[in-house]
């Protein structure tokens, strides 16, 4: 995936600066309005903001910048990265669009409904909530409880699919009811082991884990009889001798 542009703003101060470009093409690589753009050129937006070289930080390259200088209709793409950059781990609440708060009620309503499992810790992890609007929602006491629909914070953008299942399933692992495949194998205790032998001594349950895991052929797995293997040995030595 195609990293985000650095600096959007700063970038559309130098292309304006710096290309022939059109307002429509910058607007359409920066994600900005033609108008904002416009603002940019007359001086009326982004004022005492540095351009930033996007040809420098490796997002766009001089053949693409004049490919659009040729085309008014092509749309600059963004080069991609030479270099993987790890995500950074995030650390405290998620951070939630202003655009996006109001419908938090709504998410924590749909996660104690459907997943109560949740600790109120990985609800505010998920929607980047506190304890206090947790607990006003699941006891009803919410100001506007009246008015709240469950929704899916998925849907609604303030986590990922994959964030949601992981705390399900973190939190799933101390639920009651899970199956011995999800906990792992078991080591047993000596008395337990011997138990299940019916206290039998070792000798004969190494014997036994011996032929269990022995693969050879069956005819390789009989015990062999010293006198018959010397007999044949002797008889060999005799017709080489003859």
């Amino acid at each position: 995936m195609t990293q985000p542009l650095l600096m959007p703003k700063a970038t559309a101060v130098w292309l304006v600066d710096n290309t022939a470009l059109s307002f429509e093409q910058i607007a359409a690589f920066c994600t900005l309005h033609p108008l904002e753009v416009q603002g940019i050129a007359d001086g009326d937006v982004a004022g005492g903001i540095m351009g930033v070289n996007p040809i420098q930080n490796g997002q766009l390259t001089r053949e693409e910048i004049e490919k659009a200088e040729a085309d008014p209709n092509y749309r600059m793409k963004l080069s991609e990265p030479k270099v993987r950059v790890a995500a950074a781990k995030r650390k405290g609440p998620r951070y939630t669009p202003i655009s996006r708060r109001n419908e938090r009620p709504n998410a924590i309503k749909w996660l104690v409904r459907n997943h109560p499992e949740l600790k109120d810790a990985q609800i505010m992890r998920l929607v980047g909530t506190t304890k206090s609007t947790i607990d006003s929602v699941r006891d009803s006491t919410h100001w506007n409880s009246a008015n709240l629909t469950a929704m899916d914070p998925v849907t609604l953008g303030l986590c990922s699919q994959i964030d949601l299942d992981l705390e399900v399933k973190r939190a799933s692992k101390g639920a009651p009811g899970i199956d011995e495949a999800e906990e792992g194998t078991m080591l047993m205790t000596a008395e337990e082991a011997l138990a299940r032998s019916g206290g039998r001594g070792h000798a004969e349950g190494e014997e036994n884990e011996f032929a269990a895991n022995d693969h050879r052929p069956a005819e390789a797995q009989d015990d062999f009889d010293a006198d018959s293997v010397f007999s044949k040995l002797k008889s060999l030595n005799n017709d080489s001798d003859a």
